[in-house]
């Protein structure tokens, strides 16, 4: 049967995949994705896999589409939520950019965990009142535009969860991005790098404005910025939790 999946195959540890993902996946004939990602699914041989790189994302939306029209059942892969900074946007964006006919395939979105999502379970309830998620890369925007939205979002009170933060490419954008901050927020507001939560490799630092280290992290690593009303309760165990109060002052 002709008809794609867009898959959120969520952070990383497997009890996180959601039972729609597992389904959606179970029909699929074909399975194409950043090369990671689908070697993270277990599949049967009989499933043909399309592992690429991570910078071809309407390439590989366009690949599907084509096996689509060949009669495939195909699953596109993402980790966490496909939807978020994902391949469900390159996706559709290959249907409104190709042939009128693209526009009639079957095409189901399937949400996942978001890395944000499992981080924030992990630290406690850092989302508790209002938040923002954006992406670091400046490879589809201009840093200046990246610096202004994180002004905007700091002043506005919004905790902000950084995604792509920082790359072998893009060694120096999350120490620039903190002094942005810096700017806005106060120097004990906390600050987290969440890594590969809920993986085997997972690494979770708690640490506020003034003392965050970009050499702590990776492309693996969800950042959370607190906002003036994130709380830190420390523990006898040593390992504190967070909290974004949902009452805001008059």
């Amino acid at each position: 049967m002709s008809r794609i999946f867009v898959i959120g195959l969520g952070p990383g540890n497997p009890d996180q995949q959601t039972p729609e993902a597992r389904n959606a996946l179970s029909l699929a004939t074909d399975v194409i994705g950043y090369g990671p990602y689908v070697d993270r699914v277990d599949l049967p041989e009989t499933v043909v896999r399309h592992p690429s790189d991570n910078r071809v994302e309407l390439d590989r939306a366009r690949h599907a589409l084509e096996l689509a029209e060949q009669g495939r059942c195909v699953a596109i892969v993402s980790g966490g939520d496909a939807g978020v900074f994902g391949m469900a946007s390159a996706l559709f964006e290959a249907i409104d950019q190709g042939p009128e006919h693209w526009r009639a395939t079957d095409v189901t979105v399937v949400p996942g965990v978001s890395a944000v999502l499992a981080a924030a379970a992990r630290m406690g309830a850092p989302l508790g009142g209002d938040f923002c998620v954006m992406s670091l890369s400046d490879n589809l925007k201009p840093w200046n535009m990246v610096c202004r939205r994180l002004t905007l979002a700091a002043e506005a009170g919004f905790v902000i969860a950084l995604y792509n933060p920082r790359s072998k490419a893009r060694p120096w954008q999350l120490g620039e991005a903190l002094d942005v901050l810096r700017k806005s927020l106060p120097d004990t507001v906390p600050v987290a790098f969440a890594r590969a939560i809920g993986r085997p490799d997972e690494r979770l630092v708690l640490t506020d404005l003034t003392h965050a280290d970009p050499e702590l992290v990776d492309m693996s690593t969800l950042v959370l910025i607190g906002s003036e009303l994130t709380r830190k309760i420390d523990r006898p165990q040593g390992e504190a939790w967070l909290y974004t109060s949902r009452s805001v002052p008059a």
